[in-house]
């Protein structure tokens, strides 16, 4: 036996003295401290003044009977194991024994070896019940020890200039670095026991937090990345992840704030800086533009094949120029959120089908097949700007024609995922290397290779779909197989209510 198990405390109650000596020997042999009473009364001192883990009580004693003295020593411990020992070993004296709370029944008379298996059997729970004790504890050494124990870990997170808090996995906070509160322009305060609401004022991201310490976002790619304004003039990016522990199992959650005052003030004057050039520059290429398709519907027949060549190719250039200015446009807008404005219940299939009918005329120019794919049963509405769905859908399908070769197909599938409506495009076209598919959301990023260097572009196609779903509270991700295709997946919150 170990010796957390030879330090199991057992007390024998009997009023007669030999059964006692005679116990006690015997357990004594299994390397345990024995404590003797005779009386229930004494007994009851005993496992109120110090610890005893297993009790052998007779239930024949003068004064306080056994059943009372269980009674009274189950109150003052609900872990004590009483083993009842009784001349009178009556089935109806085992339940009531039981039902009073005792763990065990012995007989009188009773044989050294019935004892030691009655006793080390109670000794065994005793040992299960320390190492579950055991357990516990260690899964109790939760981040809560971090607010007091001054260590380098503490001394690190105290240093960062970035704003940490940590909390438990009901959403209480239990650490916190002095950058925090920095950040929120607030004095330096022991946070421990607080709610993440008294600390961050946005309930959004309260909210968020909580799910996250109650463990319901495992998953690391599942939990967006929230910004939050402190007054009129400061930004600050809110990142919230799980705290696991070793089986698993939530712990907490821990929260990252970066003040992105300085980077939103210059995304400002970016967007404001591409809007006014766009605007100065539209309008005189559309002139050329115009001009340019003038000349060359004035020069059929009378001009050689090289010279129409090159007004065209000028042309398209124009047209490219004209397509980027309206996509950077398109971006400024979303930026400075004057898009997706008028929200209104949207049916999603309908709007897919009036896309798709659109769209077919250049699928069958090009020998493609599209396919629309919609359940049998309506997809509850969505609240949407009905004209960012257009623009996101028209984008995915569109990019799905150009880059399928001729005779290939494009698939558009519909659907309910949980609490969205989901929205498929796939296309058996030329497939996006695992290397791109974390850029192809940023502006101007575009994969060329041998099969596409030839098909034209702006590179601001995605950003523009992945800022309209964003605006939207969804979710946009891809995949992709090179030489196959690739299929990018919408997810919409259904309209609630």
């Amino acid at each position: 036996m170990n010796d957390k198990l030879n330090a199991a405390h057992v007390l024998i109650v009997d009023d007669e003295q030999d059964i006692r000596d005679a116990s006690e020997r015997i357990i004594a042999k299994m390397g345990c401290p024995v404590t003797k009473a005779s009386r229930g009364e004494e007994a009851l001192e005993i496992v109120g003044g110090q610890p005893v883990d297993i009790v052998l009580l007779d239930m024949k004693m003068p004064g306080m009977g056994g059943m009372e003295a269980l009674g009274r020593m189950r109150e003052i411990n609900p872990a004590i194991l009483v083993i009842v020992i009784t001349g009178y070993a009556t089935v109806e004296t085992a339940i009531a024994a039981m039902k009073k709370g005792a763990y065990d029944f012995i007989p009188k008379p009773f044989e050294p070896d019935q004892l030691r298996i009655v006793v080390n059997r109670a000794l065994e729970r005793v040992r299960l019940s320390r190492e579950a004790e055991l357990l516990e504890q260690k899964r109790r050494r939760t981040l809560l020890d971090l607010d007091t124990e001054k260590s380098r870990v503490r001394t690190i997170l105290e240093s960062l200039p970035n704003g940490v808090v940590v909390t438990d996995d009901k959403g209480g906070v239990v650490l916190t670095n002095p950058a925090v509160y920095h950040l929120l322009g607030r004095p330096v305060a022991k946070a421990s026991g607080a709610r993440i609401d008294e600390l961050l004022c946005d309930a959004g991201i309260c909210n968020l937090v909580l799910e996250i310490s109650r463990g319901k976002h495992i998953d690391y790619d599942d939990i967006p990345t929230c910004e939050m304004a402190i007054g009129d003039d400061r930004f600050l990016m809110v990142k919230a992840q799980p705290v696991l522990g070793e089986r698993g199992e939530c712990l907490g959650a821990v929260i990252n704030l970066m003040d992105i005052t300085a980077m939103k003030v210059l995304d400002r004057l970016k967007s404001e800086f591409v809007a006014k050039v766009s605007h100065e520059l539209r309008s005189p290429l559309s002139t050329i533009h115009e001009q340019l398709a003038l000349v060359l519907s004035d020069m059929v027949g009378n001009a050689s094949d090289q010279d129409q060549h090159i007004l065209s190719r000028a042309k398209e250039k124009t047209q490219g120029l004209i397509s980027l200015i309206g996509d950077l446009l398109d971006l400024s807008r979303i930026e400075a959120g004057a898009i997706c404005t008028e929200f209104k219940p949207v049916r999603v299939e309908d709007l897919l089908k009036g896309i798709v009918d659109f769209l077919r005329a250049r699928t069958d120019a090009r020998q493609q097949t599209l396919n629309l794919n919609l359940p049998d049963a309506p997809l509850p509405p969505v609240s949407a700007d009905p004209l960012a769905l257009e623009s996101i859908f028209g984008n995915l399908i569109s990019n799905a024609i150009i880059y399928t070769p001729e005779g290939g197909a494009i698939t558009v599938r519909a659907d309910l995922a949980g609490i969205n409506v989901r929205v498929a495009v796939s296309g058996t076209g030329f497939g996006i290397e695992a290397q791109h598919l974390e850029k192809i959301f940023e502006r101007f990023y575009r994969v060329k290779n041998d099969k596409t260097r030839y098909i034209t572009g702006t590179g601001l196609g995605l950003p523009i779909v992945k800022g309209l779903v964003d605006s939207l509270s969804g979710r946009i991700s891809v995949e992709s197989t090179p030489g196959q295709g690739s299929t990018f997946t919408v997810l919409l919150p259904v309209q609630e209510g």
